[in-house]
This record gives structure tokens, C-alpha cells and sequence, in this order.
């Protein structure tokens, strides 16, 4: 029977529901059960302990509309008194069924490129217009009917998330790190659009095939808010893309059966509407991926073995004084000005530490609510709750990425996110939080894109669709000047492109600070790096428990030398410089 699970959240009518969202029938035309009856498909996810499923067939929503027709006709002769006996069993098996297992309409529409994109849409949305909408897609009438993958020459992506959102439905990119994935290594286009077709502002959730994988390998790594080039953090779900009632075997790869690869969501209800609003939310605690023969995810334990970093920190002992309630709305500035973040409080980022909790939970939230709305300007939206982890009680609070930006703390006190750290922010990045702040009000601006300096933008659309990139991680000093005895340097911020100029080696951050001292202790020499091609590793070491990497990279005549960097920063040739994950580094 599928079962409603409490969520640890203190709101008790928060439940975990078992969601299938990408699954096909039948109406495929790739489908290895072709006899398979709708009762069949219903009854293994009931079978499984599924509670919301998704029909989502190549480019057609023929499948649910049939499914939909039969339950409306065997309805029809049950109310005329006309139903023979079996059209009556039928009828209550269907109802019993879909009273436990929610089935949503919906396709998996075959972009140019050969991509795959969900659209999944309430039930009471009108077939017609789902079929307008993959109509308006320029899928091909022969292929609405058919349920082919192959659609031909369709619709971008782009236009594809935009157009099922603006219906209403949910908008997910389809196993983008496997075959037509928007992930998919391999595939002859830039960076910036490989950036733009999984950060689009349409876009609600990302389906990942290895959502249980931990690890460099990992896609997950790329979409929890650290990347510099994907800032946006991305909810993440899993689903079985099953062409058949049960897993088989196809070549070297196992496909999943219905119901066999399923996510966990914590919702206030079974419906589409609180899936929606959970894929609108910055709570990304709801979503986990489910396996029946594993304990639950803990994802509290997960982010503490993440530790402090770009979008999280923790704050072990909070008693409410004044000195504790600055520090943590130091963090929430920090993050509004950043890419948003999470702040734990009452636990501790070392995950082998005993939890302390918080003794009044309630009064704590009280008072977080009244410092965030009282200390940071202009307003900002948080949301304050309780969580439970280790049989204590921790409070929660949930920064969004800020679009009114700057955001000050006391007026006058501009703090951005620094890895672990939340810093005051410089001049220069104030200007670039300021001119980030009126493009927002644009009505079109995702407040996701990439703000870099105009003046000499290593993240251009050049760069991004051809030639080696920097790496996405680190610090370079770009320029150096004298003056009254002293130097000054222009550092360029590779995790958010933004270029600082003025700095000395008192005013530097740790790692401008370490950037500096290697410039002018330890030059470069160019017959001593490690060279792959073009790029080159000048120096690897560990530094508060990450390994980081002095790089370089040979451009013309000269060098460019990019300190600091971290492994999440290196991709395409600089991940030569990786040891395998099984070698000691």
C-alpha cells in the first residue's frame, strides 16, 4: 500500500510521497510491453509503494488520454445502468487505484540536438492543450500520434521550457547526464549554452541518473550552488524512464521498470499544485532519492560532510546573545549578496560531533525573524524553521539568491560570500553588486546569469564556445602597480568573474593574500611546470581540508597564472591534473 511518511519538519501535515515523474506506456512507440493494459502500469506502482506518477510518452500525451477515455466511458455505462460485470470491475479497480496512486499528464519532447525535456501538467489541464503546446514545439502530427523519440527538427530548448511553463506545467530537463541529456559529454556546443540549458529561469528540476552517486564523478556536484559558472542551485530528482512494466536488460545497461528509480518529496498534500510549489521553493531538504533496501537520506549528516562552503554554514553554539544573532546575520547578508545559501544553527559543520541543538526552538526563530527584518536592508524574504537531526532539535534558515542587491547589514556593512566565509565586501564589488541590482529590475533578466567585467570578461560567449577555458575556481592577479612605495594589484575573481582592483597585500583576502605572496616569492618558471598542451600545473597543495591547484596556462607570447584553484573549478583539459579519486593526492 503506498504510505504517507512524516517528515522530520515540525509542520505535521508535511508527508513523504514516493514520485515517479518520468515513465512511459504503451502510446511509445518504444515500449516493451505493447500489451501492457493501464491497470497493469497502475498496479506495479501501487505494487512498488509509489504514490505519484507521470505519464510521459515521446512526444504525445496519447497514453494518458487514453487511459483518461477508458475511465470515462466505463464511468459513462456504470451511470446509464448499461456496464456489463466486467466493465464494472474494471471501473472499481481503476477507481480503487487512482485513488491511491496520482497520475499526472505530461511528455518527454525531443528538442533539436536530439534533448529531452519533461512537461508535466496538473490533471485538470484539457489534452488539447498539452497537444497545442507540443503542436506549437513543431512536433509533426504523424509523430503526435506515434510517440516516436525521433521528432526531427523541433523546437530549442530554450523555447521548450518556456512554453511549458508559461501553460502551467512543470518543466524538467530528462536524465541530462545520459543519452539526450542537456549534460551529455560529447556534445559539440559551448559551455554558456550548456549553462543556459540547465540554469534557465523556466526551468524547475533537473532529472539525474546518478542522483545516489557521491564523488567528483558525480553530475550533482555541479548544481548545489558552488560552481561559479552555475550559481543557480537546482532542485534534483531521479525517475525511472521505464519503457516496460519491469527492469530488462538492453545491451550492457539495465533499464528500470516502473517505479524502480523514484524520488521522495515531502509535500503538504498529493497533488501537483504542492509538487510545484516544492520546485518553486529554495527548500531543497524535500526532495531525496529513495531506495527501498537503504535507510532514509539524512541530508542534514550530507551537509555537514560538505561542511562550510558557498551556499552553507554552520553555527554550533547559539544561545541568542547579541554577539551570536551579528554573526548569523552576517551569513544571511553574505548570501543574499552571493548565490543564496543555507544556515544551520545548534549543529556542527565536524559530522562526527554530538549535535547540541537549541533548548527553546520557538523563541530562537522568534528572534532570528525579528534581527533579519530589523538589521538587513533592504527587506528580504528568509524563511526560519525547526529541523531535527540526531534527536535534536536545529533551526533552519533558508537565504534567497537577493535580486535587490546590495543588501547591508546595520545600514552600512555589505558582506559576500568567500568559500567558507562571509567577508566585507570591496569597492569593486559593491559597484558590481549595485549594477547587478538594476539589471534585475529588467523584466527579463534571470537573476542567474554571470555579471563579469565589461572590460576583459574571461567568461565571453568566445570563450565559453571555443579554445581552453580558465578554470572555474581560484584568483589571478592580472595587473600590478606602483605608487608612494607601495604595490597594488587587480586581482580576477574566478569563481564570479568579478575583477577588484587596488588591493595590497594587507587588504587581501586569504586567498588573494596567498595569490600574492606566490607572485613575488615563488615566480613562475616556465621550464619547470607540469605541462598537459597549453595548461600546465605549477604546484598542487591541501589547504583547510581541499586540495588546491597553481595553475597555468600558456596564452600567445605569455602566462597566466591562476592561483588557488579547487577541484570543482577544473574541467575539460585541466582535470588532467586530477589524481584519480582512488589515489592519495
Amino acid at each position: 500500500m503506498a504510505g504517507k511518511r512524516k517528515t522530520p519538519s515540525t509542520d505535521n501535515r508535511m508527508q513523504w510521497y514516493r514520485a515517479d515523474l518520468h515513465m512511459h506506456t504503451p502510446a511509445s512507440i518504444d515500449y516493451k510491453d505493447k500489451e501492457a493494459h493501464f491497470l497493469d502500469i497502475l498496479r506495479r506502482a501501487e505494487y512498488r509503494g509509489i504514490d505519484i506518477i507521470a505519464f510521459t510518452d515521446h512526444n504525445t500525451v496519447n497514453g494518458y488520454a487514453a487511459m483518461i477515455r477508458e475511465v470515462e466511458r466505463l464511468t459513462f455505462l456504470e451511470e446509464m445502468g448499461r456496464a456489463l460485470p466486467e466493465e464494472t470491475r474494471l471501473l472499481l479497480e481503476y477507481q480503487r487505484l487512482l485513488d491511491k496512486v496520482l497520475v499526472l499528464p505530461g511528455f518527454e519532447f525531443t528538442a533539436t540536438f536530439g534533448f529531452h525535456v519533461l512537461g508535466i501538467f496538473a490533471p485538470s489541464t484539457p489534452i488539447r492543450t498539452i497537444e497545442h503546446i507540443l503542436l506549437s514545439l513543431n512536433v509533426p502530427n504523424g509523430v503526435l500520434e506515434s510517440g516516436d523519440a525521433a521528432a526531427g527538427s523541433t523546437a530549442d530548448v530554450l523555447d521548450a521550457y518556456r512554453l511549458i511553463h508559461e501553460a502551467g506545467g512543470i518543466v524538467i530537463a530528462a536524465h541530462i547526464n545520459a543519452a539526450h541529456g542537456v549534460m551529455m559529454r560529447g556534445m559539440n556546443f559551448g559551455g554558456q549554452t550548456r549553462i543556459a540549458y540547465t540554469q534557465d529561469r523556466h526551468l524547475h528540476a533537473l532529472e539525474l541518473t546518478d542522483l545516489q552517486h557521491k564523488g567528483r564523478g558525480s553530475t550533482q556536484r555541479f548544481f548545489d550552488g558552488t560552481k561559479p559558472e552555475y550559481p543557480r542551485r537546482m532542485h534534483l530528482i531521479q525517475g525511472s524512464d521505464a519503457h516496460s512494466l519491469d527492469s530488462f536488460v538492453e545491451g550492457k545497461n539495465t533499464r528500470f521498470g516502473i517505479g524502480e528509480r523514484v524520488t521522495e518529496m515531502s509535500l503538504m498534500e498529493r497533488s501537483f499544485e504542492a509538487i510545484r510549489d516544492l520546485f518553486n521553493s529554495t527548500d531543497f531538504s524535500r526532495t531525496r532519492p529513495y531506495h527501498p533496501e537503504r535507510s532514509a537520506f539524512d541530508y542534514i549528516q550530507a551537509a555537514r560532510e560538505e561542511g562550510d562552503n558557498l551556499v552553507q554554514s554552520f553555527h554550533e553554539v547559539f544561545t541568542g546573545n547579541t554577539e551570536q544573532i551579528t554573526q548569523v546575520i552576517t551569513d544571511v547578508c553574505a548570501f543574499a549578496n552571493t548565490n543564496g545559501g543555507t544556515i544551520y544553527i545548534g549543529v556542527s559543520p565536524e559530522k562526527d560531533k554530538i549535535t547540541l541543538g537549541i533548548t527553546n526552538v520557538a523563541d530562537a526563530i522568534v528572534g532570528l525573524q525579528e534581527a533579519v527584518a530589523r538589521m538587513i536592508t533592504p527587506t528580504l524574504d528568509v524563511e526560519i524553521d525547526s529541523q531535527e537531526t540526531q534527536g535534536k532539535l536545529i533551526v533552519r534558515i533558508l537565504v534567497p539568491f537577493g535580486e535587490d542587491r546590495p543588501y547591508a547589514m546595520n545600514n552600512n556593512l555589505i558582506y559576500v560570500r568567500d568559500e567558507r566565509e562571509s567577508a566585507l565586501a570591496l569597492r569593486d564589488e559593491i559597484v558590481n553588486l549595485v549594477k547587478q541590482g538594476l539589471l534585475f529590475e529588467q523584466a527579463d533578466t534571470t537573476p542567474y546569469a554571470r555579471f563579469d567585467d565589461d572590460d576583459d570578461d574571461i567568461f565571453s560567449d568566445e570563450d565559453g564556445e571555443g579554445g581552453i577555458q580558465p578554470p572555474r575556481a581560484g584568483v589571478e592577479i592580472v595587473d600590478t602597480e606602483e605608487r608612494n612605495n607601495d604595490r597594488y594589484f587587480t586581482m580576477r575573481d574566478l569563481r564570479n568573474g568579478n575583477i577588484v582592483k587596488n588591493v595590497t597585500m594587507s587588504s587581501a583576502r586569504r586567498l588573494w593574500h596567498y595569490a600574492i605572496k606566490q607572485y613575488e616569492s615563488n615566480p613562475i618558471k616556465a621550464n619547470k611546470v607540469q605541462w598537459y598542451g597549453d595548461v600546465g600545473l605549477w604546484r598542487r597543495y591541501e589547504k583547510g581540508g581541499d586540495v588546491r591547484y597553481d595553475l597555468v596556462q600558456r596564452d600567445g607570447t605569455k602566462l597566466r597564472i591562476y592561483y588557488g584553484v579547487t577541484e570543482n573549478g577544473m574541467e575539460g583539459d585541466w582535470e588532467a591534473f586530477i589524481p584519480d579519486e582512488e589515489t592519495p593526492s
